[in-house]
């Protein structure tokens, strides 16, 4: 029951992550000092990439790469950090439910070794039982050599 609820909610929150990420898109450009800095790191991976791009391909890496304008900039490092958002909620369910998994595979491997310990007490049980039928085994063949060999010799006496 709690299964399919869980998975029902990590997709709601997939789903509410999405609008939230657009949120962070469409805010990001508005306030001055964080603008500044999303501009930094848009120019800062759009050189990282075309730098990237051009050892790929082999080309020349010691050209000067064209900074990006403001508004592309901005653009691109929202859309950035919208999916930063995203793949860090994704990436953080996944954590969760890999836990959640091996949290569930330890009690049942817990289970398992508890039903193995009753099992071998069981056993160790059973081959006691075994040995003392085996003793009184033993001492009832022993007694009813005795009791034939008494019986023979006393329908000897009475011959």
């Amino acid at each position: 029951m709690i299964l399919p609820l869980f998975k029902l909610g990590t997709l709601a929150l997939r789903t509410l992550c999405k609008p939230i990420g657009n949120r962070i898109k469409k805010e990001a450009g508005f306030h001055p000092k964080f603008r500044q800095t999303i501009i930094n790191i848009a120019q800062a991976n759009h050189r990282l990439t075309t730098n990237l791009q051009r050892r790929i391909y082999s080309r020349a890496t010691n050209v000067e790469i064209r900074p990006l304008n403001e508004e592309k900039a901005v653009q691109v490092a929202a859309d950035l950090l919208g999916e930063l958002f995203l793949f860090t909620v994704a990436g953080g369910l996944i954590v969760f439910e890999v836990q959640r998994n091996s949290r569930s595979e330890a009690r049942k491997e817990e289970f398992r070794k508890q039903i193995l310990e009753v099992l071998r007490a069981r056993d160790a049980e059973l081959a006691g039982e075994i040995e003392q039928l085996k003793q009184r085994m033993a001492a009832l063949e022993l007694h009813s050599v005795f009791r034939f060999r008494h019986s023979k010799v006393s329908d000897d006496k009475t011959k």
